[in-house]
């Protein structure tokens, strides 16, 4: 599916004298050293307006320049565009309930766990909102050397608070919620990703573990890892956990490219305005699913939604998405926003991590950079 791009776009001194603000933005920041290179692009009036890229692979003077086409690693935007979007899609579909108890879909969940425990609470709906009260992150892959093992020792993790009492952004969650989804789709992720979401929208270049090394060569690479693999992260899954688990997870994992998600934004602000011809079926989500997927959920002061961000105090979407906008971020230095009231998207790929994850500028330039795509809109 050919998304309507702005003939303007064509004309590429045209989109840097309307952006201009948003390209000094970029091109500051890769002369500090945010990051070596980066892709962008807009949707806004129903249309591509922007799709570009400033900057390298690495800082490195021959390394390869990056492309609007170009591939990365995008992170824990596989939270939404893969393990969300396949749950919103069988929701949707009546394949699944968001108030299931987890333990009911994994009885694995509450194996050795005694009556009384708290994790017998925890349902799909805590997992999404991140407030299952298990904890943000565990490093599994420093025992754990097969998926198997570090899905048993995901399994059997302590909660740290009471279900939806606390909100607290889990990478253990949404490994887990990604297993539910296998399960009750009784399809692994990435093939069920891949051909429902993926597929269908025209994603034609988003997919977990791509194939082959000249593939590989061609994606920016995350770091140097010094500690655990000991090579040049390049093509393969920066989260040591999603790499034990073979690339495939619910929380990372995904590798796409800025006219792919630009896609899937459209799919999202395009919700309930009838069929699609380009697609079978039509739209894949109805407008009252991304309503209820974009909703805030508890506890109070939690800025998330179901498996969804939503703008905060002081948040990388800048001053100008209003409270009605979704989005999310990656580690690697990979978002996107989407105003749902103002009908616009913005993605910004990066590779911020290069190549040693110690630089945190992409707090400062994401902001900053939305501020000035959303004025010169």
């Amino acid at each position: 599916m050919n998304l309507k791009a702005n003939p303007a776009i064509a004309d590429g001194a045209a989109a840097r004298a309307r952006f201009e603000s948003a390209y000094r933005v970029l091109t500051d920041a890769i002369a500090a050293r945010a990051f070596p290179g980066c892709a962008f692009g807009v949707f806004a009036g129903g249309e591509v307006v922007l799709e570009d890229a400033l900057g390298r692979f690495t800082y490195e003077a021959d390394s390869p320049e990056v492309t609007a086409g170009t591939v990365y690693d995008i992170a824990s935007l596989t939270k939404v565009v893969a393990t969300t979007a396949m749950t919103m899609a069988l929701e949707q579909r009546g394949q699944l309930d968001v108030e299931t108890p987890l333990g009911t879909v994994l009885p694995e969940f509450l194996a050795g766990r005694d009556a009384e425990d708290a994790a017998r609470r925890v349902t799909l709906r805590h997992l999404l909102a991140h407030s299952s009260g298990l904890p943000g992150y565990v490093q599994f892959f420093k025992t754990a050397t097969t998926a198997q093992a570090l899905m048993d020792a995901c399994l059997k993790l302590p909660l740290e608070a009471e279900p939806g009492a606390r909100a607290e952004y889990s990478d253990p969650g949404f490994i887990l919620l990604g297993k539910a989804l296998e399960t009750l789709a009784g399809e692994k992720l990435d093939d069920w990703a891949s051909r429902e979401i993926f597929g269908q929208l025209g994603m034609t270049e988003t997919q977990f573990c791509p194939d082959g090394g000249q593939v590989r060569e061609t994606i920016p690479p995350t770091e140097e890892d010094r500690t655990f693999r000991h090579r040049r992260i390049q093509g393969e899954v920066q989260d040591e956990n999603a790499y034990v688990l073979g690339g495939v997870a619910g929380h990372s994992g995904v590798f796409s490219r800025v006219r792919d998600l630009l896609r899937f934004t459209e799919e999202i602000l395009s919700a309930g305005t009838g069929d699609a011809p380009e697609m079978k079926g039509g739209r894949l989500f109805e407008e009252r699913t991304v309503e209820r997927f974009a909703r805030r959920q508890g506890p109070a002061g939690s800025s998330c939604a179901l498996g969804w961000d939503t703008p905060s105090e002081h948040s990388s979407a800048g001053r100008h998405f209003s409270s009605h906008s979704i989005g999310h971020l990656g580690y690697s230095g990979c978002s996107f926003w989407i105003d749902l009231d103002a009908k616009v998207a913005i993605v910004l790929l990066t590779n911020r991590t290069w190549p040693d994850r110690q630089s945190q500028l992409i707090k400062t330039v994401r902001p900053a950079f939305h501020d000035a795509v959303r004025e010169a809109l």
